[in-house]
């Protein structure tokens, strides 16, 4: 029953939250403080799944689910801080805010993966809106087999998404020209 009504918070969570930045936007009262709590918002909601995922599947003990959990959430913050990270070193070397044709990958086949991991996009699946609902279909799935095996499945998918997404994400960060681009 917890489990679920994580589930429901997370989905109400995001609710509030697109509500609240279509309403910044219509009054004109974006600010940086705003955007700076929204997402702090996102990092904190979106790490602490996997952990929650974990703590459940561990019964609160120190085990490998927790650990997953754990190296799942940092993976997830990883690949979140390397996309704020551009602008804060494009700022701290004094370069311009970042143009969108910045976003080029130098090596071709490197542009060629990006365009196929657009295809696929795995990497939806470590966001709140996506684990939530999965997590809420495998914890039903798990009630009614009266295991745990679904969640467990759910966590690892999680790890792989999150370790594969951070690291490739870095791999297109720096052989972009998101860092030399003026």
């Amino acid at each position: 029953l917890w489990a679920l009504l994580g589930v429901v918070g997370i989905q109400l969570y995001l609710l509030l939250d697109c509500t609240d930045g279509e309403i910044a936007r219509w009054n004109g009262s974006e600010s940086a403080v705003g955007v700076y709590l929204d997402r702090l918002g996102h990092y904190l909601v979106e790490s602490a799944i996997p952990i929650a995922v974990g703590l459940r599947l561990s019964g609160w003990e120190a085990d490998g689910w927790l650990v997953l959990g754990m190296a799942t959430a940092i993976a997830i913050l990883m690949s979140k801080s390397e996309t704020d990270l551009v602008d804060m070193a494009r700022h701290q070397s004094g370069m311009p805010k970042m143009q969108d044709t910045a976003r080029t990958m130098r090596p071709k086949g490197l542009a060629a993966g990006r365009r196929l991991a657009a295809l696929l996009p795995f990497h939806r699946i470590v966001h709140a809106v996506e684990a939530s609902l999965i997590l809420g279909v495998a914890i039903v799935a798990d009630r009614i087999g009266d295991t745990d095996a679904w969640t467990q499945g759910v966590l690892i998918a999680l790890a792989v998404a999150a370790i594969v997404t951070a690291l490739l994400h870095l791999v297109s960060v720096l052989s972009s020209t998101r860092l030399t681009a003026l």
